[in-house]
């Protein structure tokens, strides 16, 4: 993918595509409050901690009290879900406002949103819709992007979605679909696993194709997940991105096979229902973490080698 600056980008000054984020290559975690005084007390060996910033849009209370605590020794991402990129209607800017807010007040390495909508007019459906994938909504979502990027005044990743369902309407894929967003506005790639294997499951396609055909350079963080495993009114198997499992062994499987081609990249484990012990969470950062070194190991075999 060209290195070129989309308007908007240049514009706020902000530096030239890459790849590359502040988050270190190694493996993070949810922030949850259930694990606050843990995390606190005992100061686990992790990368980077990740919460969702619709959470903490508020100007004090117990949630902020142990996030200044947590960030004073930890890297962080924002990650938001209430954006509505894909919408049909125009940005929040009172959302916008307050999520500006917060991004100045934690200073995160990482922002990242949905490629999803989840409102419409004052409506908030309190989930991520899919949207199809053609030139119209290209246009939109490209022009949402632009907005936000313009208005934080910094680069923001887009994570691909868990779809259940293909629209008569879509004329790309959404591998081609992503690469021009990421093309047309500059902004950075994070890349959902679980996700990708959901939906390819549900879709009846090659995950590790699709994973081939994704610009993995602009990938600025990996998410790993849980689904859930139902089955649809005819009877063929129907993964939901539930959050509420340990990540399966194909989707451990299929993160080897990313790094493999991508090298280290900052990984955060999600756990966003049935919340386990920490432990039990921590436990999981260490297998991304022991794959993390494997591959980092390979990258530097290979520039020895080369």
């Amino acid at each position: 993918m060209p290195k070129t600056l989309s308007p908007v980008l240049q514009r706020c000054g902000i530096s030239a595509y890459a790849r590359e984020t502040n988050l270190p290559p190694r493996a993070g975690a949810g922030l949850k409050p259930e694990h606050f005084r843990q995390i606190v007390g005992t100061r686990p060996e992790l990368g980077f901690f990740e919460i969702h910033a619709e959470n903490y849009m508020v100007d004090g209370g117990p949630f902020h009290r142990y996030l200044t605590r947590i960030r004073e020794h930890y890297q962080l991402s924002i990650h938001g879900v209430g954006l509505s990129i894909g919408g049909e209607t125009p940005l929040d800017r009172v959302h916008l406002d307050k999520l500006a807010a917060l991004i100045k007040r934690y200073a995160p390495q990482s922002f990242s949103e949905h490629l999803a909508w989840a409102s419409h007019g004052d409506v908030f459906l309190n989930d991520l819709l899919p949207v199809p994938y053609n030139r119209q909504t290209l246009q939109r979502v490209c022009d949402h992007i632009d907005q936000v990027q313009a208005h934080l005044k910094r680069r923001m990743l887009l994570e691909n979605p868990a779809t259940y369902v293909e629209f008569v309407a879509s004329s790309m894929a959404e591998t081609e679909f992503i690469g021009e967003i990421l093309r047309r506005t500059g902004c950075g790639l994070l890349l959902d696993i679980n996700n990708v294997y959901v939906s390819c499951i549900n879709h009846n396609c090659d995950p590790y194709a699709t994973i081939r055909a994704l610009p993995l350079n602009a990938v600025g963080e990996i998410h790993l997940a849980g689904f859930a495993r139902e089955h649809d009114d005819n009877g063929d198997p129907l993964l939901i991105d539930s959050h509420s499992a340990p990540v399966a062994q194909a989707v451990w499987d299929l993160y080897e096979y990313t790094l493999d081609r991508a090298g280290p990249i900052a990984t955060l484990l999600e756990r966003d229902n049935d919340i386990p012990a920490f432990d039990v969470l921590f436990a999981e950062t260490q297998q991304a973490e022991r794959l993390l070194r494997t591959a980092d190991q390979k990258r530097r075999d290979q520039e020895v080698g080369a």
